[in-house]
């Protein structure tokens, strides 16, 4: 009978290091972007996007995101920006259509959790970071992200629009999740 229960619970350990798999809800999320034009501050979002997240805060090792968004979706609220964006001069997308995230890993820092991985943006490669902020609500939970992309890494804002004087060389990237288990 030891020895069963021994086997049992062996057997029952890899089913407890998996980390959860989460369906983000649309509704109720959102993907953000923000940086400054002239010295003003402006914020966007993506209105198209998908996130495969899968999360244990109690084991980071097996935890993942992989994020695509869809840039013709990015809007200000101002016209002449939501024009810009999706031409060559930004984030080009005749040629480039999606941006992705993909964690290579995760790791704490204090209090603080942090996703590494890599941002490929306009055929540009980089590895990124991002705060994270997991908080179980019932049966789901909230996954609250926040990093910083450097614009001309990418080759976000070429020509006139690379000084920096002008738009920001940061855009800080936020996101809110409400997401339910698979």
């Amino acid at each position: 009978m030891k020895r069963l229960a021994i086997v049992l619970l062996a057997l029952g350990l890899p089913c407890a290091a998996a980390a959860t798999d989460y369906s983000v809800q649309p509704a109720a999320s959102k993907l953000g972007f923000s940086t400054t034009f002239q010295g003003e501050s402006f914020d966007g979002q993506f209105g198209q996007w998908t996130a495969a997240i899968s999360y244990d805060n109690a084991n980071l090792a097996s935890s993942k995101f992989d994020v695509e968004v869809t840039l013709a979706s990015a809007k200000t609220g101002d016209n002449d920006r939501d024009t810009a964006l999706p031409g060559a001069n930004f984030f080009d997308v005749a040629k480039f259509p999606k941006a992705r995230f993909v964690t290579t890993g995760f790791r704490k820092s204090g209090a603080r959790v942090i996703a590494d991985g890599n941002l490929t943006l306009r055929g540009t490669t980089k590895p990124m970071s991002l705060d994270v902020a997991f908080k179980p609500q019932g049966s789901g939970a909230t996954l609250d992200v926040a990093g910083t992309v450097k614009r001309l890494d990418f080759g976000v804002g070429t020509g006139d629009y690379a000084d920096t004087s002008v738009i920001g060389g940061d855009v800080k990237i936020t996101a809110h999740l409400q997401l339910a288990p698979k």
